[in-house]
């Protein structure tokens, strides 16, 4: 059963990562190397449709961490990740991704309806490698 403290504790969380990852680099911030990145994610054999794709970056450069990619699914459960605005991909090398999928519910809001081992407490990596990468993710609800 789900708590209303871990309801507000991942809507505050979703809120904060959305801030982060929503953030533009306009203000002339160099963008490191990028690659495409995209692939489906499905929960129990069925697509995850719009769910919030996170990858973030576990590696340093120039004292600094990168900055995080993210996508929304789509029907069919596919994403492309955008590193801002105006690129598309993600950083280089390893990363800690994190699904999220809140509830459309008013009465249930902030719910997650992925386990927290996909969002707040994630187990899900990725290596990002030039070129084109697919990345696919099957979660189960258990």
């Amino acid at each position: 059963m789900y708590s209303a403290s871990n309801s507000l504790k991942n809507l505050i969380l979703f809120s904060f990562l959305f801030g982060l990852c929503s953030c533009t680099g306009g203000s002339g911030e160099p963008v490191p190397e990028l690659a495409d990145v995209n692939g489906v994610i499905t929960i129990d054999g069925a697509p995850l449709t719009n769910a919030k794709i996170i990858f973030e970056p576990q590696e340093a450069t120039d004292n600094a961490l990168r900055r995080a990619s993210s996508a929304t699914t789509q029907q069919d459960g596919s994403y492309s990740l955008e590193y801002n605005e105006d690129a598309s991909g993600a950083s280089l090398g390893n990363h800690k991704v994190m699904i999220l999928k809140l509830t459309d519910n008013p009465e249930d809001a902030g719910k997650q309806l992925v386990p927290p081992k996909y969002n707040d407490q994630s187990e899900l990596t990725a290596e990002v490698k030039e070129g084109g990468n697919t990345i696919n993710f099957d979660l189960t609800s258990k």
